[in-house]
């Protein structure tokens, strides 16, 4: 190389950009020609622009470490001449991309919502949805031409998808490329596009597909159906469609995580006496008809806010082996509009316990309110 633009700016080959940036500062203002009208201190002007030029560009200056200079004009022609900047970066590191666009491309995912109750969430269930999305045109099997005709090589790029101009400059000839304005950039044209699809190579049509719903999911779950999304401009590849599940808030049981938890009222002399009652769940009856049943045994004197766990009667686990709790919560009714022979009963009965007046208890009494409240927030 004839120029050597280290040398030129004063500094080593292995100078910092501001290393560069503040030498080149430095001798432009020794150099402007505003400050030296002379035709000698011009030209040096010049050398020290053209070297900053190239050591200031990260891909420049790496080409010209390489041994080739960006700005060398060869005489009218020369190395950036007769191949341009992205030829130059081409020959020396095989990284630029060129050719023509492709029409055909993936298509984007679509995304629907599908609600669902508790016992489909649960166990569950296949389901037939209607979806509205790209698909490949049939009439021209995603082409784009309409039949009896072909895609055409453009005749302005002759296939290659962009053209180049030759721009000259103090530096010298500069080779630029752009994408061909006829084409667009693909390399083909179609004089004679689909009716169907207008060109594009796909339409939209309303299809129904069957979802299969694992057990145990919740709000929020996606299902993905791989290659049923939007099919792609040009026939390409279909995007995947994704199923959002929203599940229905349940009369009975109210779901956390993979627990139910539900209510049942015990009348006051039911929960001091003890009973038992059959509870309704989820699960499916052994005949079919209807949901199985579980018997709860209410002891005797059960309180308000007691909560009877049953083991595995929850929603299965979508990940993993087993099933939630069902956690039952006792609420004591207190009977209201008394008769007189049920006041009277009640009357004989406080006199018999001692309880006509009610007892202040302390907060450190194990039945009390304030124990109660305590032994919820620790765990006891």
């Amino acid at each position: 190389m004839a120029n050597d633009y280290y040398d030129t700016l004063g500094v080593s080959r292995d100078a910092t950009p501001e290393e560069i940036k503040r030498a080149y500062r430095k001798l432009a203002r020794e150099l402007h020609p505003d400050v030296n009208p002379d035709a000698e201190t011009l030209g040096r002007f010049k050398e020290v622009t053209a070297a900053y030029e190239v050591l200031s560009d990260a891909g420049r200056r790496q080409m010209y470490d390489l041994g080739a200079d960006p700005l060398s004009s060869g005489g009218g022609g020369g190395f950036a001449a007769d191949f341009g900047f992205g030829d130059i970066m081409d020959a020396f590191f095989g990284t630029t991309q060129r050719g023509p666009r492709s029409r055909v491309h993936r298509g984007s995912d679509a995304l629907i919502r599908l609600q669902v109750d508790l016992v489909e969430a649960a166990f569950g269930t296949t389901r037939d949805i209607t979806v509205d999305t790209a698909v490949t045109c049939h009439t021209c099997q995603g082409e784009g031409a309409a039949q009896g005709t072909e895609v055409v090589t453009c005749p302005m790029c002759h296939g290659r998808g962009e053209v180049k101009s030759v721009q000259r400059s103090f530096l010298g000839q500069v080779m630029t490329a752009r994408p061909c304005p006829q084409c667009q950039g693909y390399g083909s044209l179609v004089p004679h596009p689909c009716l169907e699809c207008s060109g594009e190579g796909r339409v939209r049509t309303r299809r129904t597909l069957t979802v299969k719903i694992p057990a145990g999911v919740e709000t929020g779950t996606r299902i993905q159906l791989t290659g049923e999304g939007e099919v792609g401009q040009g026939g390409g590849p279909a995007g995947d469609l994704f199923v959002e599940l929203t599940v229905t808030v349940h009369p009975v049981f109210l779901r956390r995580g993979d627990d139910l938890h539900c209510s049942v009222s015990v009348p006051m002399t039911a929960a001091a006496l003890g009973t038992s009652l059959d509870l309704e769940t989820i699960d499916p009856a052994e005949d079919g008809e209807g949901f199985a049943t579980v018997p709860i045994d209410i002891d005797p004197g059960t309180q308000a806010g007691t909560v009877i766990r049953l083991r595995a009667r929850g929603v299965p686990h979508l990940r993993g082996a087993g099933r939630g709790d069902l956690h039952v919560h006792v609420d004591v009714e207190t009977p209201r509009d008394l008769d007189e022979r049920a006041r009277e009963l009640l009357a004989e009965l406080a006199a018999v316990r001692s309880e006509e007046r009610p007892a202040v208890r302390g907060h450190d009494d194990r039945h009390g309110l304030f124990s109660r409240l305590r032994d919820a927030f620790t765990g006891r």
